[in-house]
């Protein structure tokens, strides 16, 4: 039988990019050396049938093709650079349609003071756009340089996206979140002054980005009384027949940051952060639940080529 690309699924097709390449960076951006600096890039494509829910407007299409590779500079702990655009249109595409993506990059791009610097453009059979972010910084902050009980914490409320994916509501607070997400740029430097050990983003859910930070010898736990999840996010969930935790933790699209950081270098900290958990040595990535009770957490999230 032919192993498809499906088989395997989005991971592991990167973990065979990594492992055939001497250059490649295992974590959230590349890292080049660059005089006293670092230069930090990341590239992120976006398919308009996979990636731009059907209420999404052309405007919010361009400002999260934006947001999507800000976010990757913010995991860092980077200085935005410049902002490069590739973009595949029909060309049945009304131009005001056009306009709008254009004006939603440029928006962006405004409220990131990352420079639209140049890019590309090229027909397809829908809308696809993708973004090249540059930044610099010193000193990157990685995935995985935290240490046995640093602290895990997180900026803002995440699954919010996850839910708003699932409403019709045209304006609350989770479909404005699932529809103009937005990158948490200032907090990701703000936390690389404070001394956080490690950072990365949550895209794909908080399982799936614990996972992908994982260390042989380490785990993790999490708390969920300190996830701070509302009961009106539960009833919602509940209403929806969905299940909010898998939702919170299995879902994403929230680009918040999951970062690390020891207890004595909490007090730095200059930015809103929630607690969620702690570093352990069990090997585990595990939640206890509200009622005391814990237990493994699966790894699963959002993968491009793989079917649900």
């Amino acid at each position: 039988m032919t192993l498809k690309v499906s088989d395997i699924g989005e991971k592991e097709l990167v973990k065979y990019i990594i492992a055939n390449s001497n250059d490649i960076v295992p974590d959230d951006t590349a890292i080049t050396k660059l005089n006293d600096s670092n230069l930090i890039s990341t590239c992120d494509m976006l398919i308009q049938s996979r990636h731009f829910p059907e209420n999404m407007s052309y405007f919010e299409m361009g400002f999260k093709s934006v947001t999507v590779n800000v976010s990757d500079l913010a995991a860092m702990g980077a200085e935005p650079l410049g902002f490069l655009l590739s973009i595949a249109i029909p060309k049945d595409l009304p131009l005001d349609a056009f306009k709008k993506i254009i004006e939603g990059v440029l928006d962006a791009c405004n409220f990131y003071s990352i420079p639209l610097i140049g890019g590309d453009m090229n027909e397809a059979s829908e809308i696809i756009i993708s973004g090249t972010a540059l930044g610099l910084c010193d000193d990157p902050l990685m995935k995985n340089t935290y240490s046995l009980d640093d602290l895990i914490l997180i900026t803002g409320d995440i699954g919010h996206a996850a839910l708003g994916f699932n409403m019709d509501s045209p304006d609350n607070i989770y479909v404005n979140k699932a529809l103009k997400p937005i990158a948490r740029l200032n907090e990701g430097i703000l936390i690389k002054k404070a001394g956080a050990s490690s950072a990365t983003d949550i895209t794909d859910g908080l399982a799936s980005e614990l996972y992908e930070i994982k260390k042989d010898g380490f785990g993790f736990m999490i708390y969920e009384e300190m996830l701070g999840i509302s009961d009106e996010y539960k009833n919602i969930s509940d209403n929806l027949n969905l299940d909010y935790l898998d939702l919170i933790l299995h879902v994403g699209e929230d680009f918040e940051l999951l970062f690390t950081i020891s207890e004595d270098n909490l007090e730095n900290l200059d930015i809103d952060y929630k607690i969620i958990g702690k570093v352990t040595s069990s090997d585990k990535v595990e939640i206890t639940f509200e009622n005391g009770f814990s237990q493994e957490i699966k790894n699963k999230g959002y993968e491009h080529y793989v079917s649900e």
